[in-house]
């Protein structure tokens, strides 16, 4: 599932979230819930780049986010806190 976080003049913000099919050999119980496998894509629209976020990175963005939403914050602090990240994006955009 691809869900729209956030998208402005100078950024946009995509979560990814792809289930994940048990392999052979895993234990599961009843309760388990489905796994999963996702992350961000952030886009810098300024500097035409882009970066793909998963695992203990994720996670962290994520928790910033929600942190940064509990104050209800201007455009400017969310843009800042979002231009973190652009910093360690690497991939040209590449229209397809």
């Amino acid at each position: 599932m691809t869900t729209m976080v956030y998208n402005s003049d100078n950024f946009v913000v995509v979560e990814l979230d792809v289930p994940v099919a048990p392999r052979e050999g895993d234990i599961l119980e009843a309760s388990d819930t489905p796994l999963s496998r996702g992350g961000y894509e952030i886009v810098d629209k300024f500097a035409r780049k882009e970066i793909y976020i998963e695992g203990a990175l994720a996670q962290q963005f994520r928790e910033g986010v929600e942190e940064l939403a509990r104050t209800e914050p201007t455009q400017d602090q969310v843009e800042e806190f979002i231009g973190r990240y652009t910093g360690l994006a690497q991939q040209p955009l590449i229209l397809h």
